[in-house]
């Protein structure tokens, strides 16, 4: 007999393959740079935990992301994150083929197992083309994430679609049934399983290519999905291949889309968010695109007091985070004080990092994320006079923000100077004593879980509808932590007023500009969020445990799973595997 799954699939072979050019494994493997990754390392330990034959694919990055420091004027300085595969991984004996400029490239592959939580396993394989056969060129090619001009990333994208194709066959994992793209980077997998029917593409091999293939797009931003030039498409993959993509639409003014690509080539199309599907479908107009609500992994982000907490009340909850609902029979002592300790940890890491000490018993907001426009760090600050005058008359504040702008995003620097400029600002008004800031260098998972777990209040303010969902308010919630957020993204599922945390601005259409939704913020602040912070401490409490209740039992990466599982991999299977059981309880 077969072994299956929890959620009904057969355990043995891999029968999905989920390729991510990022991956948040673990903080010492910096192989992630934001919520991209992390999103992937919470999938894949899901799918561990429920023991689903999946595999994992992406790059190596030896040279990581970037690690960041803050100079002279708040401007971010940064350096290679560089790590020792050999050290951490298991190395594959397999090699595979990609053709990049009308020559062989290389490729092997190392192995991580995600641990799940009843000790199964999931292997993510990582890519590397730095082997003696290649070009000191080609040996970079799996170095940096995110790094180097178009060239270099349009021949990182071939080495994880095609190449990671060819490394899982080579691996035996040639039963392979769904293919999942986690964004756009992984496109070129679709020219792979074409090429892998026939030489020659016919409209049935297009066809049953389109069954195999998931595509999760994760941004509304037109500047966020990949494209590249004509002449430089034709450069690397070749002039036929380059008419292929442009016969078959894929090409956007001259320019190689690869979201356009991933949209041609899969059968099933989701967004992260009920909102985001909605955006994604005016951007994409023609195409049948779903929504998938992204979820975190409950225990790798509830931090140790409240993992101590809910195995002493709801020891089942790390199987099913459902059982997170019964957290309204916790006394809210027992929730202040596990809090109180995930605060301590926070601002001991603080004092660590940085030198600055808190006080434990002050309002501490909590805002981190990557580093952005759009995300808006800067909104808070928007007003100093008014803060300072919040924080005299209605209760002392503290302020804890990190976050990494892409290299080559100036904008975003900039933004991160500014935030530095008004937290100097504020110092000098040291003889108040009402506000105290920090921001936190080389923001990752590691410094994740503490911020996520000891602030008081998560602070988010996207510029609608820019955030497609977000996760870091989801990781607030399982350690009862309220958000105080922009209506956009998850937050727009996750928001019930005063139960989950608060809206900042209406509900309805985005006419609210800058000046007014910074007013909302700073009102909230003033007449709601720090009045019952510093004069109901009971009521306070009693949101954050309906903030875990209700989110925290629904934000999570388990959910999701199933979703994908039931919607997107095998929805006909699923559906005759119940029909089969629903028959087997009515016959017995």
């Amino acid at each position: 007999m077969t072994a299956r799954s929890p959620l009904g699939i057969g355990v043995g072979s891999a029968k999905i393959a989920y390729f991510s050019m990022e991956i948040a494994l673990e903080p010492e493997i910096p192989t992630y740079s934001g919520g991209l990754g992390v999103l992937a390392g919470d999938f894949l330990r899901a799918s561990a935990d429920a023991a689903i034959p999946l595999v994992g694919v992406s790059l190596v990055h030896r040279r990581g992301y970037f690690r960041q420091r803050l100079g002279p004027g708040g401007r971010q300085v940064e350096a290679p994150d560089v790590w020792r595969p050999e050290e951490r991984l298991e190395r594959c004996e397999v090699w595979a083929n990609v053709p990049i400029e009308g020559r062989d490239v290389r490729v092997t592959a190392w192995r991580y197992g995600v641990a799940g939580v009843e000790g199964d396993e999931v292997s993510v394989y990582l890519l590397d083309t730095d082997v003696p056969d290649n070009s000191d060129w080609d040996r970079r090619l799996t170095d940096s994430l995110y790094g180097g001009d178009a060239r270099y990333r349009l021949c990182q994208e071939i080495v994880l679609g095609i190449g990671g194709e060819r490394i899982l066959r080579a691996l035996g994992h040639d039963q392979v049934e769904r293919f999942h793209m986690n964004e756009g980077h992984a496109g070129l997998l679709i020219l792979s399983l074409l090429d892998r029917r026939s030489a020659v593409t016919t409209e049935e091999d297009i066809e049953a290519v389109r069954k195999q293939c998931v595509f999760t797009t994760h941004t509304p931003v037109p500047a966020g999905h990949d494209r590249f030039p004509g002449t430089l498409v034709a450069q690397v993959l070749g002039e036929e291949l380059c008419r292929e993509l442009k016969e078959a639409g894929c090409f956007e003014n001259d320019h190689l889309n690869m979201t356009y690509l991933a949209l041609r080539g899969a059968g099933y199309v989701n967004g992260v968010a009920m909102q985001h599907g909605e955006v994604s479908r005016g951007m994409f107009p023609g195409y049948p695109i779903a929504a998938i609500t992204n979820g975190v992994h409950a225990t790798t982000w509830t931090s140790p007091p409240f993992a101590d907490l809910f195995d002493r009340h709801m020891p089942s909850w790390r199987e099913d985070q459902l059982y997170l609902r019964y957290v309204r029979g916790v006394p809210v002592g027992e929730i202040q004080a596990a809090h109180a300790q995930a605060k301590q940890a926070l601002l001991d890491h603080v004092r660590e990092v940085s030198g600055v000490g808190m006080d434990p018993v002050c309002l501490t907001i909590g805002f981190a994320r990557r580093a952005a426009v759009y995300k808006r760090a800067d909104l808070l600050f928007s007003d100093l006079a008014r803060l300072r005058w919040i924080a005299k008359h209605v209760g002392p504040i503290q302020l804890i923000l990190a976050g990494r702008a892409h290299p080559a995003d100036e904008p975003a620097k900039a933004m991160i100077s500014r935030v530095l400029g008004a937290m100097e600002e504020l110092a000098m008004d040291e003889q108040e004593g009402t506000i105290q800031a920090v921001y936190l260098e080389n923001y990752d998972m590691a410094a994740a879980r503490k911020i996520c777990a000891g602030a008081d209040v998560w602070l988010n303010t996207p510029q609608r509808p820019q955030e497609a969902s977000g996760t870091s308010g989801m990781k607030a919630a399982l350690n009862g932590v309220p958000s105080l957020s922009i209506l956009d993204g998850w937050w727009v599922e996750g928001h019930i007023e005063g139960m989950t945390g608060w809206a900042i601005g209406g509900e309805g259409g985005l006419t609210e500009g800058r000046e007014e939704e910074a007013g909302a913020l700073y009102s909230k602040l003033e007449s709601v969020v720090l009045p019952m912070f510093y004069g109901q401490p009971e009521a306070y409490g009693r949101l954050m445990r309906s903030t875990i209740a209700v989110n925290g039992s629904f934000f999570t990466s388990g959910r999701m799973l199933q979703q994908y599982v039931k919607n997107a991999y095998f929805p006909d299977h699923t559906l005759r595997m119940l029909t089969r059981e629903r028959s087997a309880t009515l016959s017995g």
